[in-house]
């Protein structure tokens, strides 16, 4: 690999488009334990949420941010595929548990590839329909996979 002046060390943010943007927001704070950073006014209409290290965005509908967008996706287009989320510790059955109770359905639960090595994940929808992949640290082995 050539070296470039560009050193990626993780994620900083994704943007996500709302359809209820308060929704969402009670939805990653009080289901996931995100926190508010940042609110700006209606008219910006931005709310920039601390998860971790990184931060996640919500547009709200008729701010300009969204506005200067477009149109929002219907329920079959989405703006993005998934976004992973590191967790630590991760407790397969436990997560599992704790989101069932709050009426979120979990898919997919495995050992998947990301940023750190092969590590458990799953998968859950938010209220937008946007996938969020939850992913624990890696298997200890990992590093000679």
């Amino acid at each position: 690999m050539a070296d470039s002046v560009i050193q990626l060390i993780g994620l900083d943010h994704v943007v996500i488009r709302a359809h209820d943007s308060e929704r969402l927001i009670r939805f990653y704070c009080d289901v996931l334990g995100c926190t508010i950073d940042r609110q700006t006014g209606p008219e910006i209409g931005l709310t920039q949420l601390r998860a971790g290290n990184s931060q996640i965005d919500i547009l709200t509908p008729g701010g300009r941010l969204s506005n200067e967008k477009g149109a929002l996706p219907g329920t079959e287009a989405h703006n993005m595929d998934h976004f992973c989320l590191q967790v630590e510790p991760f407790d397969g059955e436990a997560i599992q548990a704790y989101l069932k109770s709050h009426g979120v359905e979990t898919t997919g639960f495995g050992d998947r590839f990301g940023a750190k090595g092969y590590g458990p994940s799953l998968y859950l929808n938010d209220p937008e329909g946007n996938t969020v992949e939850l992913k624990g640290p890696p298997i200890k082995d990992s590093a000679s996979s």
